[in-house]
């Protein structure tokens, strides 16, 4: 699974989403917990609790003596996970189809095709610019062509892709990437921050694909000045055995607008604004968005950069913290 899969996932099952809420004013008695969550099976309540104890998300406490009492509570990472969550859900409630609860089965089925399109390279490649089946499978070199297709049409199914205009040009139908899959770089973003924070040995590094993946995502929908213009590189810094690289995309700005967009870093941009993951990626309760460096044009910087990092880790998110 690449970067952030593992966040999501956790959160598109509703016995952990329905575990989370009921934690979240304090510790319950298992008996209680099992109560409020509506009573499941013994084994499969052990079965998700033991997943997210062993993730670190929730806290067993057993009372002394035998056999003592056992009660769950959210620890740190857990109360961090509830960011992630809103971040889901404030993603979910713009779906093409009307406002989808988190813990619902359309719930589930939208973060399973967003999920297995992000772990595929699916989204990486269809953020770019949109590709026929035939076209994407010659990209696609993880998976079968009938998984492929199966997964585009899952995509498809909720919103996430969607037909693209023809000009003749392919084969088939292409496919592009839909607003609302744009719109989910903010919680792809807040996943792999927590991840990163929490969950490091458990989970996948953020690789370059990610890091281009969710530029290429949310270029088309940064807020910018109307009087700003110029090419900006942003850049993460990434490290292969022991040397320094970059990932990131590169931006060109015409009064406000992001007019195209790659993840091509060569040429000479106008500014630039580099940092590392966690400059780029910290969560909306631990902003580090102030660690990044800028060059040449300052202001052009300053404010793509803002933009990008307002995208990704909206503001709103901070309320629930």
């Amino acid at each position: 699974m690449r970067a952030g899969a593992t966040g999501l996932s956790l959160l598109s099952l509703s016995l952990n989403v329905d575990v989370l809420t009921a934690l979240q004013d304090g510790e319950l008695a298992l008996a209680d917990l099992s109560q409020a969550v509506g009573h499941p099976p013994a084994t499969t309540m052990r079965g998700y609790l033991k997943s997210l104890a062993d993730l670190g998300v929730v806290e067993r406490h057993q009372a002394e003596g035998f056999p003592g009492p056992v009660a769950y509570a959210l620890s740190r990472p857990g109360a961090e996970l509830l960011i992630v969550a809103a971040a889901v859900q404030r993603w979910l409630t713009t779906a093409p189809t009307g406002p989808v609860p988190l813990g619902s089965p359309a719930a589930k089925s939208s973060i399973k095709a967003l999920v297995e399109g992000w772990n595929s390279t699916i989204v990486r490649i269809l953020a770019t610019r949109p590709l026929a089946l035939t076209e994407l499978a010659r990209l696609v070199s993880s998976i079968s062509y009938p998984t492929l297709e199966r997964r585009v049409a899952a995509m498809r199914r909720v919103g996430l892709v969607q037909a693209a205009r023809d000009n003749g040009a392919s084969r088939g139908t292409p496919y592009q990437v839909s607003q609302w899959l744009r719109e989910a770089a903010a919680p792809l973003a807040a996943a792999v921050g927590w991840e990163r924070r929490w969950a490091r040995e458990q989970t996948k590094a953020i690789g370059r694909l990610d890091i281009e993946a969710a530029f290429l995502l949310a270029a088309p929908l940064l807020d910018l000045p109307g009087d700003l213009q110029g090419v900006c590189r942003l850049g993460v810094e990434m490290r292969s055995d022991s040397k320094l690289e970059y990932a990131g995309a590169m931006l060109k700005v015409d009064r406000g607008r992001v007019l195209s967009y790659s993840a091509r870093m060569k040429g000479r941009p106008d500014g630039w604004a580099t940092g590392t993951t966690a400059g780029w990626f910290g969560s909306a309760s631990c902003p580090t968005g102030a660690e990044l460096e800028f060059g040449g044009d300052v202001p052009l910087a300053r404010n793509v950069a803002a933009a990008m990092r307002s995208t990704l880790i909206p503001a709103a998110l901070a309320e629930v913290v």
